[in-house]
């Protein structure tokens, strides 16, 4: 990719990751809810904007950094993920803890509950893998099918949880930003794990 279409795809991903922020900054619902409340759903949607990127700074579609400098930026965009969640579900059981308690314990009568906790304990598990990866002795196919599987599913997760709410972003923009946050992660998966192995197979022939 050259050095304008480079430009060119930032600019059109953060058009896509912030349009959706400003929509709810703007919302005139949130000039009723408590601004812990406000946070806490704020740092949801950053997270879900941050997943938009997090394939493409992984997979190094977007940058001619060394890999290793690539890597370093994919585990703390994963880092600002987990701190992002924190908040998200800090927040949230600030402004109303037993709405927050329902969902968790899986016993809330909002099904899209159900996708955001799924979400975030594949996160949390994301973070214990990373961390005993070296412990574990995973080997790297191993590590590639776990960290990829616990990566779609809170991928998934989170678009599922983030479209069945009726909140603070537009429909239309959180549409937007869903699907191309589904679309970049599946690409990168398709391309990563089963296009890019093929050719290397066919090369070596």
């Amino acid at each position: 990719m050259t050095g304008y279409r480079r430009i060119l795809a930032w600019a059109i991903l953060a058009c896509i990751a912030l349009v959706p922020l400003g929509v709810a900054a703007a919302n005139p619902l949130l000039d009723y809810r408590p601004g812990i409340y406000i946070l806490g759903g704020m740092a949801g949607i950053v997270a879900l904007a941050l997943l938009l990127f997090q394939p493409l700074l992984a997979a190094g579609y977007l940058s001619r950094a060394h890999p290793a400098r690539q890597q370093r930026w994919h585990q703390w965009l994963g880092v600002a993920l987990v701190v992002l969640v924190a908040l998200h579900v800090g927040g949230l059981y600030l402004a109303s803890p037993q709405d927050a308690l329902d969902a968790l314990l899986l016993v809330s009568p909002t099904p899209f509950s159900i996708y955001g906790v799924a979400a975030m304990w594949a996160l949390v598990l994301t973070v214990l893998l990373v961390a005993l990866r070296r412990a574990a002795g995973l080997r790297p196919a191993v590590w590639r099918i776990l960290h990829n599987g616990l990566a779609l599913v809170v991928v998934v997760g989170t678009v599922v949880h983030a479209l069945m709410i009726e909140g603070a972003m537009g429909p239309l923009s959180k549409l937007v930003l869903c699907l191309c946050v589904l679309g970049v992660t599946a690409v990168t998966l398709l391309h990563l794990r089963v296009l890019r192995p093929l050719a290397r197979r066919r090369a070596r022939r």
